[in-house]
C-alpha cells in the first residue's frame, strides 16, 4: 500500500464521520480556524518568508511571489472569509423540488457531501484555507496537494487546521496535506477513483489541461482567466474608465483580473486617452492594435506620466497575462466585440459597459462565460463577492458547476421519496 492509499483510506473514513456532524460543530471548529490564522500569524508569516526568499531565488517573477505572500493584512482577511463561511447556511440536509406525486408519495432531493475532494493547486497558499474551511463545512474531505514553492506555508497552514478541528470534535483526517513535492505523486493522485471523489485543480494552464486529459475520477477545469472588457459606444465615459482601472490593476496576478480592452470605435477618441492616463499611472504596459495605437500615440505628449504603448502581436489576443500588461483592439460594433470574445475568451469573464438596454441583453444572452457582467468589474467574479464566503475554484466548465464554487457547489443530491405503502403496477 502507498503513502497515497493510506492518506485515500484515512480520507474516506473522515468523511463519513464529517457527514454525520452538526451545524454548530461544524461552525465551531470553523470559528475556531479563523481566531487561529491570527493568533499564529507569527508562525504563518515565518514559514511564508521561507517560500518567498527560495521563490526569489529560483527566479519566480513578481506575479507568482505575490499569489504567494501572505502577510498580516491577508490573513486577517483570510480569517474574515472563514467566518464569513461559517455564517452561512448548511446546505447538506437542504430538502428542494418537493412535490407531491398523483399516487401519494412526497418526493424531493436532498443535499449530500460529495465525499472526498482532491485539489492540485500553484503558489497561492490560501488556498489551503478557503479549500479545507469550504469541504469542512460541506461535510467533504480533503487531500490537499500544493506547489513545492508554498509548501512551508502550506504545511504551517495544514498543521494549523488540523490541530483546530481535532480539538473541535470533528476527525483530524478530514484534511490532509500530501508534504511531498515529489512531481510522481501528481500521477499517482490522478488515478486515486477509489478515494478521491472529485479533483481540482487551480494553477496554470499546463496543470489544468493535463488534469482534464488525465485524471480518472471526475474533474473540475478553471480558473484560466483571459476576460474582456469591451466599453459599448453608449458607455457612461466615467465609469468605463473606472471599471477598466479596477479590473486591469486592483489586482492584476490573478484570473478575474481584465486582459482584453475593447473599445468601440465612437467611444475610442474620448475613451481611450482616459484609460490609458490612469493605467499610465500604474504602470500598465498597453499593447494595441494599429487603431488604438494611433489614437494613444497622438496624445501621449499631453499626459505628464506618460503611458507605455507597444503594437500588438497576434499572440496578445487570447493572451492571460496576470501582470500589468493589457492588450486593446477598437471595434465597430457589438457584433464584432462579441465575434473577438468568441474566438479569444476563456469562458472565465467578460464585460460589457454600456447605457443601451439591448446591448446588454445582447451581450449577457450570447455571451457564453461562468459570469457576464454588465457595468461591473470583472474582479466582482469571486466567491467572496458573490456572498459564498470563498470558493474552491472558479469553474469555467458546464458540469456539474459553472463560476465560484461555494458550499453548495461541493454537495450533490439523493432523492427521499416518501410514501405510505405505494407499489408499482
Amino acid at each position: 500500500m502507498s503513502g497515497l492509499d493510506s492518506i485515500g483510506i484515512a480520507a474516506k473514513k473522515a468523511g463519513r464521520q464529517l457527514a454525520k456532524l452538526t451545524s454548530a460543530t461544524k461552525d465551531r471548529a470553523l470559528l475556531s480556524i479563523a481566531d487561529a490564522l491570527v493568533s499564529r500569524q507569527s508562525v504563518i508569516i515565518e514559514a511564508n518568508r521561507k517560500d518567498l526568499e527560495a521563490g526569489k531565488a529560483a527566479g519566480l517573477s513578481d506575479a507568482i511571489l505575490d499569489r504567494l505572500l501572505l502577510d498580516s493584512t491577508r490573513l486577517a482577511a483570510l480569517a474574515k472569509d472563514v467566518q464569513k463561511v461559517a455564517g452561512l447556511p448548511d446546505p447538506v440536509g437542504e430538502e428542494f423540488d418537493q412535490k407531491l406525486l398523483p399516487n401519494g408519495v412526497r418526493l424531493s432531493k436532498r443535499r449530500t457531501p460529495l465525499g472526498v475532494i482532491g485539489a492540485i493547486y500553484e503558489s497561492r497558499p490560501n488556498v489551503t484555507i478557503d479549500i479545507s474551511v469550504l469541504c469542512l463545512k460541506s461535510g467533504n474531505a480533503v487531500i490537499l496537494r500544493g506547489g513545492k514553492e508554498s509548501i512551508n506555508t502550506n504545511t504551517a497552514l495544514a498543521e494549523l487546521v488540523r490541530d483546530t478541528i481535532s480539538q473541535a470534535d470533528l476527525p483530524k483526517d478530514a484534511v490532509q496535506l500530501i508534504t511531498s513535492t515529489d512531481r510522481k505523486l501528481v500521477d499517482e493522485m490522478l488515478k486515486m477513483k477509489d478515494y478521491i471523489d472529485l479533483l481540482i485543480p487551480r494553477g496554470g494552464a499546463e496543470l489544468v489541461k493535463r488534469v482534464a486529459a488525465e485524471a480518472t475520477m471526475p474533474a473540475i477545469t478553471g480558473g484560466i482567466g483571459v476576460c474582456h472588457t469591451y466599453i459599448d459606444k453608449s458607455a457612461n465615459q466615467g465609469m468605463a474608465v473606472a471599471i477598466a482601472y479596477n479590473a486591469k490593476v486592483q489586482r492584476p496576478t490573478v484570473c478575474n483580473a481584465m486582459d482584453t480592452l475593447l473599445v468601440h470605435a465612437d467611444a475610442a477618441p474620448v475613451v481611450l486617452p482616459q484609460v490609458a492616463r490612469e493605467w499610465g499611472k500604474a504602470g500598465v504596459e498597453i499593447h494595441c492594435d494599429p487603431a488604438s495605437l494611433n489614437i494613444l500615440q497622438a496624445v501621449k505628449g499631453e499626459f505628464s506620466n506618460g503611458f507605455k504603448l507597444v503594437p500588438a502581436q497576434k499572440e496578445d489576443w487570447g493572451t492571460e497575462f496576470l501582470s500589468l500588461t493589457a492588450s486593446v483592439k477598437m471595434v465597430g460594433s457589438l457584433d464584432e466585440a462579441l465575434l473577438h470574445i468568441e474566438e479569444y475568451g476563456s469562458g472565465h469573464t467578460e464585460v460589457i459597459v454600456t447605457e443601451d438596454y439591448s446591448a446588454a441583453t445582447r451581450f449577457v444572452n450570447e455571451v457564453d462565460a461562468s459570469a457576464v457582467m454588465v457595468n461591473a468589474s470583472s474582479r466582482l467574479n469571486d466567491g467572496g463577492e458573490f456572498g459564498l464566503g470563498a470558493e474552491v475554484a472558479i469553474s469555467t466548465s458546464k458540469f456539474h458547476a459553472r463560476g465560484p464554487m461555494g458550499l453548495r457547489e461541493l454537495t450533490s443530491y439523493k432523492w427521499a421519496v416518501m410514501g405510505t405503502g405505494q407499489i408499482r403496477n
